[in-house]
């Protein structure tokens, strides 16, 4: 490997650590949900659990929100440090939570917390790559997403109904972390433009004002799509008629095909331009996804339809992220991502809220596979009203003094 190349190896190797603590939050709370309305332990219920894992979103897209702008002012590695820190600290802390109160404050905070990480790994990474291989260099450090989503998954398998082991790995995992994060990340290079300082509002100014709402709009159907079917598939194909082992192994070969997915779609962005590929993916989704909604006989065939599905769902999303970094300068690309990521959170409360209440009134299916296929669809129009020729991360910047 060429000098360049291996100094860049092991800090992308981090930042992939770094996105499936995130995987983990993904998944934690819905691995322990069972266990602990079924002995109610600490006072769960149905209403408390619904409450919990909505204000833990709300937690994260807060900390998206929120942590993005300061990681611009005050730096990127800094960011990750003190996030990935408290993360790990309130993830272990639930581990001695008293009540169902303390337990949902906790992952909110915590949350808060993380929800930062994710685009300030994404903006670090991009500046950290050539910008010919910053596409694939995102999709693959997003595979980590689901890496660390499936391997929660499966340790919960070996620990439960010991809840509590799991939070504690969390939380360890996340303090190993932090020393290798201050050890491995370099100091990013810092790129301010003259006389300009990072703040929300430049998010809404000329030139950004519309290419901001088309990425809002389109990161919001992502999530929506995500959290969605994650949390709603093996009911729709329960309600479709599939058997109940079936629905559980489609959602592992739709995560399957999430990972083959962003592997793919970075390669193709790069050579074909993101917002090209990114409005590809979104429209293949929602072809795939009405096809969903046709009861399939051939099993095959079925599980085949559901690995494509997974291959431009998820990945479609991790495009607009790396369609984010080309379009706002280094100054406020952290801000822009934690935007983007943040208002996606709001889809990704509002898709399992839609496709939960069309379950209960019996609507789910094929209903639930059209309002995911419309999303996507409505994602491709909002890509489509960013201008073609945009190229308002090309202003000029004053040479780093």
């Amino acid at each position: 490997m060429e000098p360049t190349t291996r100094s860049r190896f092991w800090p992308l190797v981090l930042c992939w650590v770094i996105v499936a603590l995130d995987g983990f939050d993904l998944v934690v709370l819905g691995t322990v949900i069972p266990t602990l309305l079924s002995t109610r332990e600490l006072g769960f219920d149905a209403p408390a659990a619904t409450a919990v894992a909505t204000a833990g979103l709300v937690g994260v897209g807060i900390g998206a929100l929120t942590v993005g702008p300061l990681a611009d002012r005050y730096g990127r590695r800094l960011c990750l440090l003190l996030c990935v820190s408290v993360f790990s600290v309130l993830t272990l802390a639930i581990v001695i939570a008293p009540d169902v109160f303390v337990f949902g404050l906790l992952r909110v905070l915590a949350g808060i917390a993380l929800g930062a990480c994710l685009p300030v790994v994404i903006a670090y990474v991009t500046d950290l790559m050539p910008r010919e291989r910053a596409g694939k260099a995102t999709t693959l450090t997003m595979t980590g997403y689901h890496a660390g989503a499936v391997l929660t998954a499966l340790l919960a398998l070996a620990v439960i109904p010991d809840w509590r082991v799991l939070f504690a790995i969390g939380g360890i995992a996340g303090l190993v972390t932090v020393p290798l994060i201050r050890i491995t990340l370099p100091e990013e290079r810092s790129e301010r433009q003259a006389g300009r300082r990072p703040t929300v509002r430049r998010l809404v100014e000329r030139p950004y004002r519309t290419v901001s709402i088309g990425v809002w709009a389109a990161s919001f159907m992502g999530l929506l799509l995500v959290y969605g079917l994650n949390t709603w598939l093996p009911q729709l194909m329960r309600d479709a008629g599939y058997g109940s082992t079936d629905s559980l192994g489609l959602l592992l070969v739709l995560n399957a095909g999430a990972v083959t997915g962003l592997i793919l779609a970075g390669i193709v962005a790069d050579r074909s331009g993101t917002k090209r590929v990114a409005m590809a993916w979104f429209a293949l989704s929602g072809l795939l996804l009405a096809f969903l909604s046709i009861r399939l006989e051939d099993v095959t065939m079925l599980y085949v339809a559901v690995f494509v599905t997974g291959v431009f769902v998820f990945s479609a999303q991790v495009l607009v992220y790396a369609f984010v970094t080309q379009l706002y300068p280094p100054e406020i690309r952290g801000t822009a991502l934690g935007f983007a990521a943040g208002i996606g959170r709001l889809g990704a409360i509002m898709g399992p809220a839609i496709t939960g209440l069309l379950v209960s009134e019996g609507l789910a299916y094929p209903g639930g596979f059209y309002v995911f296929a419309a999303s996507a669809l409505l994602a491709v129009g909002a890509l489509a009203i960013i201008p073609a020729r945009a190229r308002v991360a090309a202003e000029p910047v004053a040479a780093p003094k």
